[in-house]
Formats: C-alpha cells, structure tokens, sequence
C-alpha cells in the first residue's frame, strides 16, 4: 500500500491446502514497518480463501472434462479421505473459470497441456529447478479462474 520495499517477517501461521500430500501447509507472514499492514506470502499453489490447492482442483477438473467422470467420479486423491470435496464444489469450481474464453474447449486444451506436462516432469528430482514446471502452468492457468 506505501509502496516501501522492506516487509519484515512477523512469524508464520498454517493454512489448509488439502492434496495428495497435504492436509495443512505453513506460511509465512510479513509486516510493513510504513503503513503497519500484515501480509501473508502464500504458495503458487494455494490461493487465497481456499481449503484445497490448484492441483486438486486441476485434477477433478481433468477427470470431468478429459476423462468425462460424472461430477461424483470427478473427485480428486486427497491425503484425508474424509476431506474429500463434495460434487457440488467440484460445479462450483468449474463455473468459476473465466467465461471470457469459449469454456469447454479453452478447459479441455488448457487441461490437456498440464497434464502432459505433469507426466513428463519428475516432481521428486531434487536437482530440478522447482519452480520451471510450475511458471509454465501457471501462464496456461492465468485466463482460468479456478
């Protein structure tokens, strides 16, 4: 807001993100000695005001649009099974996407390109850059509002 550079960490807090792997991740938080305003830094993955990450929501997309599961089917592998998102989130997210595109087909080429991708990269490859894969993604991702 002050448009000063210098945020201060001011601790951390948890966030759920629920996904294959995760229940809660941690996330930092920072301070602007200016204005006194607390930011919180969040994951590429996690968006804000959300329980479950852009993966898990790209995954039950996939399964509905390219693999064409009922919205029950659609659900997405999540570490806590009772945690599961009900088919009605699952619609809520897909009415979310940005109209702007011809929906059906932007979503099923959009979908069809992470996938691939996802299959290629080795997300276990501790010498990978961590973040190349993702800035790909995220640049089919930016005119979807998932």
């Amino acid at each position: 807001m002050c448009e000063i550079d210098s945020i201060i960490g001011h601790g951390r807090r948890r966030k759920q993100a629920h996904d294959e792997h995760h229940d809660w991740i941690g996330i930092r938080r920072g301070r602007c000695p200016g204005c006194k305003r607390t930011f919180t830094f969040l994951p590429l993955l996690s968006l804000p005001y959300t329980h479950y990450s852009v993966l898990t929501r790209f995954q039950a997309l996939q399964r509905r649009f390219l693999k064409h599961c009922s919205w029950e089917e659609a659900a997405p592998t999540l570490k806590d099974p009772n945690r599961v998102p009900d088919p009605s989130t699952l619609r809520r997210w897909a009415r979310g996407l940005d109209h702007s595109q011809p929906a059906l087909s932007f979503l099923r080429q959009t979908l069809a390109r992470m996938a691939h991708w996802l299959v290629r990269v080795d997300l276990t490859d501790q010498q990978a850059e961590p973040c190349s894969w993702l800035i790909l993604v995220l640049q089919i991702l930016w005119p979807l509002r998932l």
